[in-house]
């Protein structure tokens, strides 16, 4: 429930845990430690679940479903099966994601109130090691915050997305705000500044719904971190697909024109209009007002808090966990380090968190699904491997005319045969690599994969059929 705040208390209310922050991780460690019969408060100042629900992977993913339609009908035509696409619809598009981000905060209220947690709507700072200030939302009884305490304070205030100190940056936009552009700020043509996953993405949300895009990557290829054969393949098929990927370009400059339009200037001088810029250039911990330094809370270098194995900061009584540590920005890592925590906690786990084999997708287009090492870390480790690839175009579209291929990948110890990384590019590649990612975790080897029998016909059999390792 939300709290029925007591602000003329002589002491402040005790709890067993303070939660800042109701995204993934915090949500996930208030509702099972509050289920599991401590007495738990839970802060936030903005919206229930977090990036991922309200400005992420959800709204993201139904976006990237509504870019896919027009492709869908131009596949259709090989198959006998002729339509068109008569207009889209920005408003529709939109409101329907917001009322099912509503429905979705309505549900995270109820896992959160359910257990028996309480719900601060406010902003909380750090008055010592036991103590959080809540400055209210909405002020009440003649006050706009009151304090509470708690034997242990988790910080779970995630990430915030980061723009370069560009003149005219001002006039550009994030992954926070492109998700509810007004009916008239919907784009003709866009510029996507970035080159990770949340820029390649909305690259191709944008090329899918008929904007012209340009995406702008400051080094030669996307997605630094990635298998770079992946790296390459996958914005080889962007830009088959159509979006215009300028690589080894920055942005100088931004300037607003009479009309509304935004002329961008690249540092080589090159100038480009565009209807909207986003800037997609990382994220940075969410520490704004925590008053960590006035408690002596350790920073990593990268400005996110420093944490042990048990997400213990600093100061014993304080814990962080999600993207302010700096771990995979991932939502599956928020809510298994949620669990792990309890665990930790109040179950006796000694246990550390395993970040190893995380798998994760890109849903570009076409889709990324990898898990395990790289090719290149693979190297950097001074391990031995072979690697088998295959390289071709899916069953589907060798009726439907479109250039879309399919990549896969496998890399395998040459010490032990074991699978260390799996890779792909395709339909939905994510949707394949979770069952395989089960098979990598468990320490599969090669002879595992060729001992499994194919799905016949489907991409994923490639997975098992693949015997010769390249030279």
């Amino acid at each position: 429930m939300t709290t029925d705040i007591k602000t003329n208390a002589a002491q402040p209310e005790q709890f067993d845990l303070i939660v800042i922050g109701a995204g993934s991780g915090g949500v996930r460690s208030a509702r099972m430690a509050a289920a599991q019969g401590k007495k738990v408060a839970i802060i936030e100042n903005r919206y229930l679940g977090g990036t991922c629900v309200n400005v992420g992977c959800v709204p993201k993913k139904m976006f990237v479903y509504a870019s896919e339609y027009r492709e869908k009908m131009e596949e259709a035509k090989g198959f006998g099966i002729n339509g068109e696409i008569n207009s889209f619809d920005w408003p529709t598009l939109r409101d329907n994601k917001s009322n099912e981000i509503s429905r979705l905060n309505g549900i995270y209220s109820n896992l959160l109130t359910g257990p028996g947690a309480t719900i601060f709507n406010g902003t909380g700072s750090l008055l010592d090691a036991n103590t959080v200030r809540v400055k209210l939302s909405e002020p009440a009884q003649d006050t706009d915050h009151l304090d509470i305490r708690g034997e242990k304070i988790l910080i779970a205030t995630g990430s915030w997305p980061f723009i370069p100190n560009v003149p005219g940056a001002e006039h550009a936009i994030t992954s926070n705000e492109v998700f509810d552009l007004s009916d008239e700020d919907f784009p003709k043509r866009a510029l996507v500044v970035g080159a990770g996953y949340i820029a390649v993405e909305f690259a191709g949300i944008f090329n899918g719904l008929g904007v012209e895009t340009t995406l702008a990557v400051r080094k030669d290829l996307v997605l630094r971190g990635f298998d770079d054969d992946i790296r390459q393949f996958v914005q080889e098929q962007m830009m088959d697909k159509g979006v215009n990927i300028r690589p080894e370009t920055e942005v100088a400059r931004i300037d607003k024109q009479d009309d509304g339009s935004l002329l961008v200037t690249y540092k080589n001088d090159e100038q480009q209009v565009f209807d909207l810029v986003l800037y997609a250039t990382g994220r940075r911990p969410m520490t704004d007002g925590l008053n960590l330094e006035n408690l002596g809370i350790e920073l990593n270098k990268d400005t996110t808090i420093k944490v042990d194995d048990f997400f213990q900061t600093s100061v014993p009584s304080i814990y962080a966990l999600g993207d302010v540590i700096g771990t995979p920005q991932l939502t599956p890592v928020a809510l298994a380090q949620g669990m792990k925590f309890l665990a930790q906690q109040y179950h006796g786990d000694t246990v550390p968190m395993n970040y190893r084999n995380i798998p994760t997708a890109v849903f570009c287009q076409p889709n990324i699904g990898t898990v395990g090492l790289t090719e290149n870390e693979c190297k950097q480790q001074g391990l031995e491997v072979d690697v088998y690839a295959s390289n071709f175009k899916p069953l589907k579209h060798t009726i439907s005319g479109m250039n879309e291929r399919t990549l896969m990948k496998l890399i395998v110890n040459k010490a032990d045969n074991k699978v260390l990384g799996l890779h792909m590019v395709g339909h939905d590649a994510g949707e394949t690599v979770q069952g395989f990612a089960v098979a990598i975790v468990a320490g599969a080897t090669k002879a595992d994969f060729d001992a499994t029998i194919g799905i016949h016909p489907t991409s994923a059999e490639e997975f098992v059929t693949m015997r010769s390792p390249r030279a």
